[in-house]
């Protein structure tokens, strides 16, 4: 069997394949460097892999690597793109991998190319020449924006297992549910004119001023209604992010526009969420004789939750010795559960490194976690007796 480059050589090639996802397409990159990397290493490991282009989108890519057969099973899941990063304000070069005071330096480094190294040199440790159950490697596009690639995925209905671990960056700590996110759009339309006459226009910052009363009593009664304990922040939140309106105090605002946050608990239906804020805009339309307009920014994350009693949340509470937790930041977990696998969050790296200049993985996350992932593919794939629950 070929040999596999180092796992900071793996780690460095990774992170010198820019693939960056963004909304502004000056910044958005095709993630096919990283794909192709990972497609050798693991065909060279007896994985079959099929690469799959994202729908509308043939730069993007998805891949399933897979060794082994059966209806039961484990994958490894992350995700290949990077957030953009600030120009001048790394110390290093964000594409080549940089080891300082016992910390690997590089944009993905955590968050989270540093996963694929990882889980490659581990596996390459183990005998998995009599598998009982396959072991997944899902590489996906577009998580950091979109989150693309896993919707691909739950529309393809093509990747089968009982389990599954994401890698995200949680300190090795097991995250078992996190708040799902909406991002939405409010545009008001009302009429410029003079401000000496309020006759002479329509203004759309006094309707504005209606909707977000109209949107505060709301959120304080979604926060009345829903209480989660397991999360620090143990209410459903709205975010009024940016507003924009006007050009110039002496004339009547015509065009104004707020863009917020809904950050929902498991359980929570973002689909009702947006129905019920949608029900409040005409009353308040035809009160200010403006258009009111409401769109997302991006589609849905719903919310994650996967039972504390899991067996894969059991099992990485035995093998981290830390209880199962919850998280504010969304990931790909809740696609992952609509095809059917228990799922948790729990990779190398902190979450506080993400999506920041100099982002690193210290060097003592990276054996833990090839012991957990060592235990899961021992328990899940090399052995029978745990793949007991069929559905």
């Amino acid at each position: 069997m070929p040999v596999l480059p180092s796992l900071i050589s793996m780690m460095s090639q990774l992170i010198a394949a820019p693939s960056i996802s963004c909304s502004q397409a000056s910044w958005d990159q095709s993630n096919k460097g990283v794909i192709q990397l990972l497609e050798s290493w693991l065909s060279s490991q007896g994985f079959r892999c099929e690469v799959m282009p994202l729908p509308d989108q043939p730069n993007k890519f998805n891949l399933i690597a897979t060794l082994g057969s059966g209806d039961g099973g484990l994958v490894l899941s992350g995700h290949t793109d990077t957030v953009p990063y600030d120009e001048g304000r790394w110390q290093s070069d964000p594409f080549a991998l940089e080891e300082r005071d016992q910390k690997l330096y590089g944009l993905g480094s955590c968050d989270m190319k540093g996963f694929f190294a990882i889980v490659l040199d581990t596996v390459r440790q183990m005998q998995l020449n009599e598998l009982k159950q396959p072991l997944i490697i899902l590489a996906t596009a577009d998580e950091e924006s979109s989150m693309a690639g896993a919707r691909a995925l739950v529309e393809q209905g093509k990747l089968k297992a009982r389990y599954a671990l994401i890698g995200e960056p949680t300190s090795l700590t097991p995250i078992h549910a996190h708040k799902g996110i909406m991002m939405e759009r409010i545009q008001i339309t009302g009429q410029a004119g003079h401000s000496s006459n309020p006759a002479l226009g329509n203004n759309a910052l006094d309707a504005m001023h209606s909707v977000m009363s109209e949107l505060m009593t709301f959120r304080q009664q979604l926060k009345n209604q829903y209480r989660d304990a397991n999360f620090i922040i143990d209410y459903p939140t709205m975010n009024f992010g940016c507003i924009h309106g006007g050009d110039n105090p002496n004339r009547i605002c015509g065009h104004c526009e707020l863009e917020f946050d809904v950050r929902a608990l498991p359980g929570m239906s973002n689909k009702e969420l947006m129905s019920e804020i949608t029900q409040r805009l005409p009353s308040i339309e035809a009160k200010t004789g403006t258009k009111i307009q409401l769109n997302s920014l991006f589609p849905d994350v719903p919310s994650f939750y996967t039972p504390i009693e899991s067996d894969i949340i059991k099992a990485c509470e035995n093998l981290t010795e830390r209880s199962a937790t919850t998280v504010a930041f969304a990931t790909e977990g809740p696609f992952l559960n609509q095809m059917g696998m228990e799922t948790l969050i729990l990779g190398p790296g902190s979450i506080d490194q993400a999506h920041q200049p100099n982002e690193f993985m210290a060097l003592d996350q990276i054996q833990p976690m090839q012991q957990v992932i060592r235990g899961l593919i021992e328990r899940f794939c090399l052995q029978l007796n745990h793949q007991k629950n069929e559905k």
